[in-house]
């Protein structure tokens, strides 16, 4: 039985997110998920005049590949792989699966090498296309949010299908006030943190480029960040899942890192020299999305947390921090988790999840909730 949220789904992911016109191309890529899905995304974009392209994909297969990947075979696939991201306006992406950690015994060497040959077509979407990402609930993702698999599906149609437009004049209050601040200061358990975000972008999110959504976004000054800060969200990175990642810094560099993989935390550090510096500075307020379940694209957009990127940094809020890496690491500062503060050239922005300014209040959950 075709379940009508699919409908609603695929109109948000066409009306909102990538904004289809007619004669427009888009990529979808469907990473096991209903096939009904997939069907209700071709015929949403056809009912707005556009040109579907599908490819399917399976976690399996791609994990074979991965653990004998060779530069031949990436350079073939990935230049196909870009020829046609070029010849499109807008990609869309669902990632289903049941085993997250599908990827964990791929050899270090071979994910860096993939990440590396891939990165010329993340690029170019990036860069060159409207896109839109978003993961498919399934009983494992059921299982890493501690819910029932009904309660789950219930919860992520909530979250996917929410009105995003509420979220425009808290976003662009904050923008702006991001946009006037120099010295940006962090404490809670395990985090203190000073860096400085002057003359950086930041970047809205509101529902266009991941779903679920709700953040905006900019980078700290690549040398400016010193102190320390503990992620009391567990990860997964690579395939690996990480816990209690700490990072102490030194004029922008990470200087120490801990978790309960150590090894594996600072081999990813090492990946190249931009992987020690921080790409990303985010705050986040999806209202629906309250406990981290290991997938960032809902962790993320906790409400009450933000995010700091080792890694790459995005060309909008750019801070010429360049690596193949790009790993959101997030910190929920709500009451329920222990508290904290975020001040801005020394006024209190948020306390312990909540804004505090009246401009930002309607990012508040009350306020994103009401209907």
């Amino acid at each position: 039985m075709h379940d009508p949220r699919y409908d609603q789904l695929a109109s948000l992911l066409v009306s909102h997110s990538t904004r289809l016109k007619k004669g427009e191309k888009v990529l979808i890529d469907a990473f096991e998920i209903p096939d009904e899905m997939t069907i209700a995304l071709i015929r949403a974009a056809r009912n707005a005049g556009a040109v579907p392209l599908v490819q399917t994909h399976h976690s399996r297969i791609a994990r074979e590949m991965a653990r004998g990947a060779q530069e031949e075979q990436l350079e073939i696939t990935n230049a196909l792989q870009l020829a046609q991201m070029k010849k499109v306006e807008a990609y869309i992406a669902i990632r289903g699966g049941q085993n997250i950690t599908e990827m964990s015994d791929v050899p270090p060497e071979k994910m860096k090498l993939v990440a590396r040959k891939l990165k010329p077509v993340l690029d170019w979407r990036v860069k060159r296309t409207r896109w839109c990402v978003l993961r498919w609930p399934s009983p494992s993702m059921a299982q890493q949010a501690g819910m029932s698999t009904e309660q789950f599906e219930n919860f992520y149609f909530d979250v996917c299908t929410l009105d995003y437009s509420k979220m425009a004049p808290g976003m662009k209050a904050l923008k702006e006030l991001m946009e006037k601040t120099d010295l940006v200061e962090i404490k809670g358990p395990g985090t203190d943190l000073r860096f400085s975000i002057k003359n950086i972008p930041a970047i809205p999110c509101g529902g266009t480029h991941n779903i679920p959504d709700g953040e905006v976004f900019t980078a700290p000054v690549k040398d400016s960040v010193q102190g320390h800060v503990s992620f009391n969200a567990a990860t997964i990175y690579q395939g690996t899942a990480f816990d209690g990642v700490r990072l102490e810094f030194k004029d922008g560099k990470v200087v120490a890192a801990t978790s309960n993989q150590n090894e594996k935390l600072n081999a990813i550090l090492d990946s190249d020299p931009g992987a020690r510096y921080i790409g990303e500075f985010a705050i986040a307020f999806n209202p629906y999305v309250l406990h981290p379940m290991r997938d960032i694209l809902f962790d993320e957009k906790i409400s009450g947390s933000f995010h700091f990127t080792p890694g790459q940094a995005y060309e909008e809020a750019d801070n010429g921090n360049r690596s193949q890496v790009h790993w959101d690491l997030v910190n929920i500062q709500r009451e329920d988790y222990g508290g904290g503060t975020i001040h801005f050239d020394g006024k209190l922005i948020r306390k312990n999840g909540l804004f505090v300014p009246k401009t930002l209040q309607a990012l508040n959950p009350e306020s994103l909730k009401k209907k």
